[in-house]
Order: C-alpha cells, then structure tokens, then sequence
C-alpha cells in the first residue's frame, strides 16, 4: 500500500494550482473560527504546518496575526504565497519537514494543522515537535478526520483498493485524539466537529461532474429555505452535544501548553 510522498503531493498541489482558489473547498473557516475565538490575535505568532492552500494564514492575518505556514512540498507554499498576493497581506511560508521544524523552542503563540497529523502512522515526533515550538500557554489545534462517518468506510475501501488521493492515512474519534494530547502534557480545552456544507456527497460528485464532463454544478447549490432553516436549528442544538463528535466527518482539539513544567515531565 504506496504512502505519501513529497512528488506525490507535489502532483497534489499542483493540479490544484491549475484551478482558481476561489473554486476549491477549504475548512469552511472552522481553524480561522476556533483560533480567532481564542481572543485578540493581534502581534500574535501563529504556524500553520502543512500549508494547504494558504487560505486559513491569510484570514489570520487579516485578524491581526503574524502567520507563518511550513510544508515540504513547493506546490503547497506556492498557493499559499498567491493566496496572500491576492488579499495583499504578508504570509511567511517556511520549506520544512514537520518533524524537524526550523524553529526554536517556545516560538508561537498558536501551532495548527488541518489534515495533517492523519498521514503519519507515529503521531508522536510531529505531535511532540508541535509542543516543542509552542510558548508555554500557548495553543496547538489540531483537526482530523472523524472515524464513525460514512467518509471513512469509502476511504478505506479506495485505500484498500489503492486508489485514494492520499495515500495511506488513518483516523480517530474524539476521544483517541484527546488522550493523545493529553498524555504528551496538554490540556485539551475545546473539542469540536464539523458537518461539512455542502454534504461530502455533493462535493464528490462535483468533483467527478468537472474532472470527467463539461458539466459545473455551483460550489454552493441554492438552499432551499424551509429545509436550511430546519437544518440549522438541528445542527445548532445537537452540535452542543457530546454524541455530535462522533457523526461528524472532521473533529479537532484545541490544546493549552502548561506555562510551567516540562512535557517529558507530564509524560513520565
């Protein structure tokens, strides 16, 4: 079974780069929501590992952050620099590995990654290097793929079947990724999930529809208002709900770092 690889993610990047950014999904802001709630960001050093397409930097810069994004692919950095040439902001992208980041101890007010810490079948050196880099009190958010969702079950299949985009990754429920965190010395201090809208559905067979057709069906399809209405009061009542984390498809923690003691301390 392949697993990722820099030219894969290279060819990955790459042919999203052929596609205006305006036309490719995000995180639905949820990273920029959950980090901005953190309070007033302004002179605050963020990382993002894991550049993506730059789109969540450049909206914390727009909140007043210093933004820094690494990846170990040119494709990812190169997104990320158009992204913020766009919005005519500063965003510093960083060529690194995530294992060995160059940074110093205690560098960032805020570490996060979408889509990242799934790819690595030992969380453990990219997870503790994140806590390396982190201030004492700072925050390291962390969002995955959730693994009691129907996302999960085809993704395993098209990896089983070797066809999945991204190779080899894995999954957690809320409760895997918070012991985790946890027993490298943090404290979790949010856990949150997220129903993607438009559905995964949707998404899948726009994608097919562009890729295999001339038909372009809008990224946003028209809501029809009594069913969004109802739809929204459901997501907003049982989204407070402990049992919602283990429906939807990405779930994510944020994590404080102690101000005192050591994390090989609070592992020991």
């Amino acid at each position: 079974m392949r697993e990722s690889t820099p030219e894969h993610w290279q060819r990955f990047w790459e042919e999203a780069d052929d596609l205006e950014l305006d036309d490719v999904y995000g995180t639905d802001g949820r990273l920029v929501r959950e980090i901005t709630g953190l309070g007033d960001l302004t002179g605050k050093r963020v990382l993002e590992v894991g550049a993506g397409t730059g789109r969540d930097a450049v909206a914390l810069v727009q909140a007043g952050a210093e933004v820094l994004t690494l990846d170990y692919v040119a494709g990812s950095l190169g997104l990320t620099r158009k992204a913020a040439t766009q919005a005519g902001v500063q965003v510093a992208p960083v060529c690194g590995n995530g294992e060995l980041m160059p940074f110093a101890e205690g560098t960032f007010d805020v570490v996060f990654h979408q889509g990242l810490l799934e790819h690595f079948p030992d969380p453990l050196p990219l997870l503790r290097e994140n806590i390396r880099v982190l201030k004492p009190g700072g925050t390291l958010v962390i969002d995955v793929p959730q693994t009691f969702h129907y996302y999960t079950l085809g993704k395993k299949v098209l990896i089983a079947l070797d066809r999945w985009f991204a190779g080899w990754e894995t999954q957690f429920t809320i409760g895997q990724l918070e012991r985790l965190v946890r027993r490298e010395g943090l404290v979790v201090t949010r856990s949150y999930g997220d129903w993607m809208v438009p559905g995964l559905w949707y998404r899948a067979l726009r994608k097919i529809l562009i890729t295999r057709t001339t038909i372009q069906l809008p990224m946003f399809p028209e809501p029809i208002p009594l069913l969004a209405r109802w739809g929204e009061a459901w997501r907003r009542w049982f989204g407070r709900t402990r049992c919602s984390l283990y429906t939807t498809p990405t779930i994510g923690v944020l994590a404080r770092k102690p101000a005192g003691g050591s994390n090989m301390e609070a592992r020991s």
